[in-house]
């Protein structure tokens, strides 16, 4: 069965949600890219990518791209916009074919410090994955609706899943770099389900829901290695692998019954959860850059979901796949170091990239691409600035295009906006002057 064969979007008033798409319905919902918005302005990228102006956490080799004493802060938001098309959009009732809808939340805060000479420790709380959907359908069984009147069948869900991480990284010979992260994962995901009879005043509405916390460690690991091209070029290869984690904990089981005031619970258990299994990913990049103007990065990375086990979606041919992604990123600063003109300074910078999701429905895997832009906008001193940027994309298929792997789905279409606040400072300096 297709994902809006019988489903149609119900945006639920109230309810705060980290992201809302009706692919956060299953398994863990929907993983959050993972970057501040410097990588996200550079389509993703960052396993290659070495700039002492930034805190780029997705490879913990990287931390050590600093300057000697550097105190490094960073903190950003995510404004998401998602247009949604269900298949049959032609028709002329559009409210029935479409829907649309609008987050704002935190994205990350991660500070980094340094160590001894060429090493450095990185501290910070970043999403892993959003679940936030209102799917309603209503009762088409003609025998029924005739008995009881008007059903309708609601299925909420909303929570986040986090993760902490602490790291640190080092460089020898001025070349290799190493890191490792410890990481600890962490949220609630709340799904709900609903029956109201509304024409039916004997019936009562039934409300069953399920509440899982989840919480598991895991670990990441990092290599970079520079090679000079001349005097001022220079490329460098990367590469990440971050071990499977169990996302264990409780579920909460709670059935109840409404009727007017009242409400009877029916049934209320507290399990232990059997366990989630994150599974080990591993990336590899490369970036090519000039010291002080450009940076060009291209990164892969891969995490095979085959083995976890998540709970079935009745109706719905649901499956756990391969996640792959590819990403480009691209950056421009005509002259950083320019005292008449402001715009110099600016840093442009643009990506790309193509993504499979970690599930399929109905056997075909559900892919996402898109474009990136923006800029970082240098502040005051030192590397303070304020990073913007935006990135324009799709998701699923209706019926034709470029993904005739995924058809006959809903298709997202959404405009992100991502905006990070880097702060620098030099830590034990000699005030030469009082």
């Amino acid at each position: 069965m297709s994902l809006a064969a019988s489903a149609a979007l119900n945006a639920q008033d109230g309810t705060a949600f980290g992201s809302y798409s009706p692919y956060s319905v299953f398994g863990l919902g929907d993983l959050a890219v993972p970057g501040t918005a410097y990588n996200k302005m550079m389509g993703g990228t960052g396993i290659a990518d070495r700039n002492n102006r930034v805190i780029n956490y997705l490879n913990p080799a990287a931390i050590s791209a600093r300057d000697t004493l550097s105190f490094m802060l960073d903190f950003g938001l995510n404004e998401k916009n998602t247009l949604y098309k269900l298949p049959g959009s032609s028709s002329t009732d559009v409210r029935a074919t479409q829907d649309a809808y609008n987050v704002v939340n935190m994205n990350h805060l991660i500070m980094s410090f340094p160590i001894w000479k060429n090493s450095a420790f990185a501290i910070g709380i970043t999403p892993l994955s959003d679940v936030g959907y209102g799917i309603a359908t209503r009762e088409t069984n003609d025998k029924l609706v005739s008995t009881v009147g008007d059903i309708l069948y609601e299925k909420d869900g909303y929570g986040s899943v986090y993760q902490t991480f602490i790291g640190a990284g080092a460089t020898f010979w001025k070349r290799l770099s190493v890191g490792a992260q410890g990481m600890f994962n962490f949220g609630t995901i709340n799904r709900l389900s609903y029956v109201y009879f509304n024409t039916d005043s004997y019936q009562r509405t039934v409300e069953a829901g399920v509440t899982s916390s989840l919480r598991g460690f895991s670990g990441k690991f990092g290599l970079q290695y520079e090679q000079p091209l001349g005097k001022s070029h220079s490329v460098i290869i990367g590469g990440t692998y971050q071990l499977a984690s169990n996302l264990g904990g409780e579920v909460d089981n709670l059935v109840t019954a409404a009727s007017g005031s009242t409400t009877d619970t029916l049934k209320y258990v507290t399990t232990a959860n059997a366990g989630i299994l994150v599974p080990a990913e591993m990336g590899c990049g490369i970036s090519i850059k000039d010291k002080t103007k450009w940076t060009v990065n291209l990164d892969y990375s891969h995490q095979d979901w085959g083995k976890t086990t998540f709970q079935a979606t009745p109706g719905i041919d649901f499956a756990p796949a391969r996640q792959q992604s590819f990403r480009f990123g691209f950056e421009y600063t005509p002259n950083r170091y320019d005292i008449r003109y402001y715009s110099k300074r600016i840093t442009y910078r643009a990506g790309a990239y193509y993504t499979r999701s970690y599930y399929s429905i109905g056997g075909n895997q559900i892919c996402a691409s898109g474009v990136t832009f923006g800029v970082s906008l240098p502040v005051f001193r030192y590397y303070n600035a304020v990073q913007l940027g935006m990135d324009l994309g799709q998701r699923g298929a209706l019926d034709s295009g470029f993904f005739k792997d995924d058809t006959g789905l809903i298709r997202e279409y959404y405009l992100n906006f991502h905006i990070s606040f880097s702060l620098h400072d030099i830590w034990f300096q000699k005030v030469l002057y009082n």
